[in-house]
């Protein structure tokens, strides 16, 4: 193989009736292989007879809009809590709808009354039903209340505008475009129609080579408000609120012998966020809806695969219960997995998912505005900004992990007049093949090192928190898996119910814990068990390595709040002490997980962190605070970090970390300039260099024979090895 790779293929065109020669055009420059339609496009026959692959996107809970809108009691459900209410009397009457989009929802109380549930917060009690009622105007009045106390409902709503279908409308203006509904799929009548529409689909579309599912079923909770300066309640990417109605809860507790209430749901207006522990009932929950989703998706992709066509699923909207990490995804019999991505970790969620072929669909989505409400392909847009902002994000992912296929979607005909972004995306597709090639060819060099994240999702979370970078800028976990994604180490995901019962798997060199107290990254409650801490704390003294970041192991619990406070050196005080003395600390002048000595970029003080012992190794301090140590404990060593945003500094600061946790030194191939990323592909006997900075670097390349390499903003440099 040559230094530019093959010249064709891996790369999805989004196609476009009525500007058909541009799409053609654009499909021979940037080699395309296949065209897809999107959302509000379509594909005219001269398109469809290019002789080119057809992707052909599908969502089937909102296909059918008009058998939807015929059957208004088959749509889908969800509980929300009211606002708060305070009682200034010994009755209470609360709008149920205050504060959410009336275009999004609707009361439902036409069945599953008795799943409501009233609460007095102020005690945290429970209004007995006879209490309360509901009258006139979707509004509940509460009887015999408490002045001074506040008030909630959890209530039924029906969801009457898909989630999607709204934001493509205030996204691109389709003021004049029908409102999706979804349908509920548990409904036998909705399962039965959604089986026979796909059936009858596929054969009225021949030319499609592969269904492209817009997931399955059902979409992440996304509540739209009626306030302007909360156009959204809440949103969660993990939620599995959006999957709740009479008919799955009745049969969840015939099924399992639990029961789930709407306060296990909406938990005081926290909902089932991803960021929260799983309590035991919702974990349940969610493996029951697994089985039903992987039934009835199973039952699709098997009529797909009966009329001669390939079946991808995309993991973004819709993608609830379909969990590509459940274990058990390979029974669908997808062919492929397509992945919306803005950053590495992403692509690497993508790239280990067990199916044929994984491919990644670009930003920017070829739409107006951004997912922010920014422009792209309009005024004071500038989408080659954008484009190479993304690539250069992820393309260091796929230096560690491959990736089959990557492409764009949306309306094509935006991009026409920038000539410059159409040059920046034949570049992209042509590094893409080029990494591909040599991934094809044999793995790159990967660090022995083997490092262990620890959650209370474990696996099931795997690349992966709640939703995409941006949308939880100071997420510290998100943080340290985009660090992650791009450095030449084995990851794997593990829960710390299962380290509490089994022990640190055997084959974990370094594990890493990072998030707020309380938080399922942390872990939360968790650590409150004692063989969670007893093990991790064994691991580390027969030589293991911990690095703990943000508030790790943290928990309200016996003398410590970090649990490993003895392995780590380090705790917090939170207030309950505010101690006179604190130790004091020398800070070293040099240490190894440092190496670019004071730059502490990221590493912001956490009041009342101290160190416990006299020989942990201070490496950067605020004051009296400690930002990162370092310390023995028995054979092994542990890092602390008090924080982590991901940047080239940052990123290797990190590596560095668990390197020294690990006991090891920085081996294979890398770059002494930390913006460079260095893969080494011993097979093909290439180096591939990368930058994702806006200037050109001049850095030096160990490993063999250092080299002094410069690479251009934003830029790739192959070499022999």
């Amino acid at each position: 193989m040559g230094a530019t790779g093959p010249s064709t293929g891996g790369f999805t065109l989004p196609g476009e009736a009525g500007h058909e020669d541009y799409t053609l055009a654009m499909a021979e420059r940037w080699g395309a292989d296949v065209i897809r339609d999107s959302d509000g496009t379509s594909l005219s026959r001269e398109i469809l007879d290019s002789g080119l692959g057809i992707y052909s996107t599908l969502c089937l809970v909102r296909e059918d809009n008009e058998w939807a809108t015929a059957h208004p009691d088959k749509l889908q459900q969800n509980f929300l809590m009211t606002t708060p209410v305070t009682a200034d009397s010994d009755e209470v009457t609360i709008d149920l709808l205050a504060g959410y989009s009336r275009d999004q929802f609707v009361v439902d109380d036409r069945d599953g009354l008795e799943l409501w549930q009233v609460f007095d917060r102020t005690t945290g009690v429970e209004v007995r039903p006879e209490r309360w009622e509901l009258v006139e105007g979707g509004r509940v009045t509460v009887h015999g209340a408490e002045a001074w106390h506040t008030y909630t409902v959890n209530f039924l709503v029906t969801r009457i505008w898909e989630e999607i279908s709204m934001y493509n409308h205030v996204t691109n203006g389709w003021g004049d475009r029908e409102h999706l509904r979804a349908v509920e799929p548990r409904d036998p009548e909705v399962r039965e129609h959604l089986l026979a529409w796909l059936e009858q689909w596929c054969v009225d579309h021949p030319d499609t080579t592969v269904v492209r599912f817009t997931s399955l079923f059902y979409n992440f909770a996304w509540f739209w408000g009626d306030d302007p300066q909360l156009p959204h309640v809440y949103a969660d990417w993990g939620s599995y609120d959006f999957t709740v109605n009479p008919v799955a809860l009745r049969e969840f507790r015939a099924t399992t012998g639990l029961t789930i209430t709407s306060e296990d749901f909406v938990n005081a207006g926290r909902y089932t966020s991803t960021h929260n522990p799983p309590s035991g009932v919702y974990r349940a929950w969610m493996a029951f809806v697994q089985d039903f989703v992987l039934d009835l998706g199973r039952q699709c992709v098997e009529i797909v695969h009966r009329h001669g066509k390939q079946a991808y699923v995309f993991y973004d909207d819709s993608w609830i219960g379909l969990e590509p990490f459940s274990g058990r995804f390979a029974e669908y019999g997808f062919d492929g997995l397509i992945k919306a991505v803005f950053s590495g970790y992403e692509a690497r969620l993508c790239a280990a998912a067990d199916v044929p072929t994984h491919e990644l669909r670009l930003h920017p989505y070829l739409f107006p505005i951004d997912l922010e409400g920014r422009p792209t392909f309009a005024p004071g847009g500038d989408p080659t900004s954008d484009a190479r902002a993304c690539w250069t994000t992820v393309r260091r992912a796929l230096l560690r992990a491959p990736i089959d296929r990557i492409g764009l979607g949306g309306y094509l005909s935006l991009t026409e007049p920038f000539e410059d972004f159409q040059d920046y995306v034949a570049q992209v597709a042509a590094e893409h093949r080029l990494i591909r090639a040599l991934h094809a060819e044999g793995a790159p060099h990967a660090s022995p090192v083997r490092v262990g994240v620890v959650t209370a999702w474990g696996a099931l979370r795997t690349w992966s928190t709640s939703g995409h970078l941006h949308e939880n800028p100071d997420l510290l976990l998100t943080h340290v898996l985009e660090s992650l994604a791009g450095l030449p180490l084995r990851v794997t995901f593990h829960s710390l119910a299962a380290v509490a019962a089994d022990g640190v798997p055997g084959d974990i060199d370094v594990l890493v814990n990072a998030g707020d107290a309380g938080s399922a990254w942390s872990g939360g409650d968790a650590w409150a068990e004692p063989a969670l801490v007893s093990a991790v704390t064994a691991f580390v003294a027969r030589g293991g390595g911990l690095v703990g970041l943000g508030q790790p192991s943290a928990t309200a619990f016996s003398t410590r709040f970090f649990q490993l406070a003895d392995v780590l050196g380090v705790d917090q005080d939170t207030g309950d002490r505010i101690r006179v003395m604190a130790r004091t600390f020398d800070v070293a002048p040099t240490h190894p997980v440092l190496d670019h000595g004071a730059d502490v970029a990221g590493l912001a003080p956490r009041p009342g962190v101290f160190v416990t012992r006299s020989d942990v190794t201070v490496l950067a301090a605020h004051g009296t605070n400690p930002l990162a140590t370092a310390a023995r404990f028995g054979d092994g060593r542990a890092v602390y970090l008090t924080g982590h945003r991901h940047g080239p500094t940052a990123a290797r600061r990190l590596e560095n970390a668990i390197l020294w946790a690990a006991g090891t030194d920085r081996g294979g191939w890398w770059a002494q300039d930390p913006r460079a990323d260095v893969a080494a592909f011993p097979a093909s006997g290439r180096l591939v260099v990368v930058s994702a900075a806006d200037e050109p670097i001049t850095t030096t390349v160990h490993g063999g024979t250092p080299r002094t390499v410069t690479v251009a903003p934003g830029g790739m440099v192959t070499l022999a090895m």
